[in-house]
């Protein structure tokens, strides 16, 4: 598998919103597609007016298999940039 970043902007109405969007999206890639794509992390975006958008990490087999993960759990997707390398500095705050 292959780490890639996906950039959601303004993708929800509001945090609540991008709670249930979560679970559905922790859901199709646990039950329906496990061996295409793993959920990292994801840093929520202010994005004003009260809408949130975000930036996640995945791991998956291909562009294609996050495109159908997302269509799957019914997220947007702006955009899929495939990670290079890491450079960890510090660890990840809590």
């Amino acid at each position: 598998m292959n780490t890639y970043v996906i950039l959601r902007r303004s993708g929800w109405r509001s945090p609540g919103d991008l709670e249930t969007a979560a679970e559905r999206s922790r859901q199709v890639g646990d039950e329906e597609m496990s061996d295409d794509i793993r959920w990292i992390r994801s840093y929520v975006l202010e994005e004003g007016g009260g809408s949130v958008g975000t930036v996640c990490i995945y791991q998956a087999t291909s562009p294609e298999a996050i495109r159908e993960h997302a269509e799957r759990a019914d997220l947007p997707v702006d955009e899929v940039i495939p990670v290079a390398d890491t450079v960890l500095v510090r660890p990840d705050p809590e």
